[in-house]
């Protein structure tokens, strides 16, 4: 099967069918998006599902219900999601495998307050330049809210489940026995298990108890991307003529790179980011960040800072860098162990492919365990189609990431033609609907990036890239 055909069934909105119990109890490391969705992935093959978490999950337990009759002091960031308060985005990849796995939750997410912007309220700038054709179909179609708001919900439907349980607690290592993980230690205390999936984000000190144990760690490739940015929350009027806008400046002749963007979220609000690379960094005081707004972005930007009214301060956010973890190169690795989300992978957040990225995980877990798998061998199917996902959003974010003049690799296998090719379509993405259409399917991870690179599409790109 090839890539793209594997992605397609990874990215798939059909219902899941034919799971079986498989254990009697798994264990998920980590109660944010990735651990939670691997737990509804479990929750139909384990007689019990013990989700495992530093944040008391039960003390911020809130019902959809009183997160609609208060949006805003309903849910907040927690301590364990430390750039929960910055702008968020799942695309539409992520919200198709919400979808699928909890039923009606794009309507239910509406009903609690997410936003469904009007249309015409859209906006997008690229180089200063307004775009009179953003991305359109399945790419242009968000669920938008906060972070917070968004896990919330997904984490009332898991937790909803009667197999799935909680526990507060900091896992310390894990139980290996004739290379087969057997449980994990929480807190000092033997949690026994069947099945065990890390989801404790990029600080994972899985490869540590890997190596500890006689195991290779897996390699980490790291990209220095040295990113900085800043959110405030603004008041929404409802008359408002513009509710989201993106930017875009890339580095060239007179332009520093930048990347900004307000969206509409719950309780009336906008939530507003301005970033900055390597010493370019955006501060925590007010008067810096509406003169950012001003001077660095589209006037539209400048608008909500000088005219709206705050509804919080600066938050500020620094990223080091992006990384992966390549798991499918191990042929040693224990059985009955998977590591999903940023555990895996983490990318240049200001594309938005994290919580996207965990739903798929999911979905590849689901595609193991519904495999009939060999549970005494190590997970490597999984893997293989965890692969297939990282690097879709690998290329994307880090192509990207590589023209920034302080990043210095690591390059793939051909950039120089794959830069070519990708500034090729970008251009033609001006001109053409359908070139458009199809660069805005792979950027938001409904479509894999190879679907950029038949002759035919190359050749339109090629021709619409002439006339402009």
């Amino acid at each position: 099967m090839s890539v793209a055909s594997r992605f397609a069934a990874i990215t798939t909105s059909e219902q899941p069918t034919g799971g079986r119990i498989l254990f009697r109890r798994a264990v998920v490391l980590g109660g944010s998006v990735a651990g939670l969705m691997a737990a509804r992935v479990l929750s139909d093959h384990a007689d019990q599902v013990l989700v495992v978490e530093r944040d008391d999950l039960a003390a911020i337990d809130v019902s959809d219900a009183e997160i609609a009759a208060d949006p805003i002091g309903a849910v907040g960031p927690r301590p364990g999601v430390p750039q929960g308060s910055q702008v968020h985005a799942l695309l539409p990849s992520g919200q198709r495998q919400l979808e699928r796995w909890f039923p009606g939750f794009g309507q239910q997410a509406l009903d609690a307050g997410a936003i469904d912007p009007p249309p015409g309220t859209n906006r997008f700038y690229m180089d200063g330049e307004l775009r009179d054709d953003p991305p359109t179909g399945p790419a242009a179609q968000a669920l938008i809210s906060s972070r917070p708001f968004l896990e919330a919900l997904i984490r009332n439907r898991v937790l909803a489940l009667p197999n799935v349980r909680t526990v507060v607690g900091r896992a310390e290592n894990l139980l290996i026995e004739n290379g087969t993980v057997t449980g994990v230690v929480v807190d000092g205390v033997r949690e026994p298990a069947d099945f065990v999936v890390d989801a404790t984000g990029r600080s994972s000190r899985l490869g540590d108890w890997l190596e500890a144990a006689g195991f290779p760690k897996p390699p980490m490739q790291r990209m220095n991307i040295k990113l900085n940015y800043a959110t405030k929350l603004f008041a929404r009027p409802a008359d408002a003529p513009v509710w989201t806008c993106i930017s875009i400046a890339n580095p060239g002749p007179g332009r520093t790179a930048r990347i900004g963007g307000f969206t509409p979220i719950e309780g009336d609000r906008w939530t507003m980011l301005v970033s900055g690379y390597a010493d370019d960094r955006p501060g925590r005081d007010d008067d810096e960040y509406r003169e950012r707004c001003v001077r660095d972005f589209p006037a539209d930007f400048g608008d909500v800072a000088t005219t709206a009214d705050a509804a919080g301060g600066v938050v500020t956010y620094h990223q080091a860098d992006s990384r992966r973890r390549d798991f499918h190169t191990l042929r040693r690795f224990p059985a009955r162990l998977v590591a999903a989300g940023d555990a895996v992978a983490s990318f240049n957040p200001v594309y938005g492919q994290g919580m996207t990225s965990a739903t798929l995980h999911a979905s590849c877990l689901s595609e193991y365990l519904r495999g009939n798998p060999d549970l005494a061998a190590p997970a490597l199917s999984y893997f293989k189609d965890v692969k297939v996902v990282v690097d879709a959003a690998w290329q994307v974010s880090t192509m990207a990431d590589l023209a920034l003049p302080h990043v210095d690799g690591p390059y793939p296998r051909g950039y120089r033609a794959i830069q070519w090719a990708s500034g090729l379509i970008f251009k033609a993405s001006m001109r053409d609907r359908e070139v458009n259409h199809r660069l805005g399917e792979v950027t938001t991870m409904v479509a894999h990036p190879s679907a950029l690179t038949s002759p035919g599409f190359l050749l339109r790109a090629l021709a619409a890239g002439a006339r402009a």
